[in-house]
């Protein structure tokens, strides 16, 4: 596989493994083959490590002493976890940011919010939607709570919000309520509008890997019918 000039080959990797557990080529408990990785990837087993490193702090593997790096439980549970998490999470800075509404910082998210309001296609609209989350966080959250943050992104692939085509409609609705509660110092609304936005993620997500028959159909993963995205 060709290099990503501009991308660590730590992320590259972490990309890679996300990508086999996300099509089913990786499931719970398999074993993750550093070999094989190296030769797809052309790459050596050091930046190898350092993703298995991570990826361990973000509850996707577990390593064994002397029998390598395996895949942690991965089912509807666990994504639903991961998006719990995100939401709650990203509440507490949003309910921050509405405790204590800065003019500056108003006036950040009244022009994000008008961007994404125009932002048609899903990549446009996913790149507005990150500042936005930049903006609030990198103003009231703290280094561990940015950490946690991170942590929970990892079940949150980029790619998949940037080709689902419904994200716009369905996620602009949370942003439209958690400005208006940051606005009028309401911060139990702002950390519901985050909590109902990684809840709506997570019924797309659950919905596109049962169609990919990563997960089995069910009755809370089923909901919706997303069109096909790349994960």
């Amino acid at each position: 596989m060709p290099k990503k000039y501009g991308v660590k080959e730590k992320d590259l990797v972490v990309s890679h493994i996300l990508n086999l557990v996300l099509t089913g080529k990786l499931r719970t408990g398999d074993r993750v083959d550093r070999n094989e990785i190296a030769k797809d990837l052309g790459i050596s087993r050091v930046p190898i490590q350092e993703a298995l490193v991570q990826l361990e702090h973000d509850g996707i593997v577990s390593t064994r002493y002397h029998r390598g790096a395996f895949i942690e439980r991965f089912d509807e549970d666990t994504v639903a976890e991961h998006h719990e998490l995100y939401g709650m999470l990203n509440g507490i800075a949003s309910a921050r940011a509405a405790a204590n509404p800065t003019p500056r910082v108003l006036g950040q998210l009244d022009a994000l919010l008008r961007a994404l309001r125009a932002s048609k296609e899903s990549r446009a609209f996913l790149d507005v939607a990150a500042q936005y989350r930049r903006t609030v966080n990198d103003e009231y959250a703290g280094p561990r709570l940015h950490a946690a943050i991170r942590a929970t992104q990892t079940l949150i692939p980029r790619v998949f919000w940037a080709t689902y085509q419904n994200g716009r409609d369905e996620l602009l609705p949370f942003y439209e309520d958690e400005t208006a509660a940051i606005h009028r110092r309401d911060p139990d609304a702002a950390r519901a509008a985050c909590v109902g936005r990684a809840d709506v993620m997570c019924r797309v997500m659950l919905a596109e890997l049962v169609r990919r028959r990563v997960f089995g159909p069910s009755n809370g993963a089923g909901a919706g019918s997303p069109h096909p995205v790349a994960l």
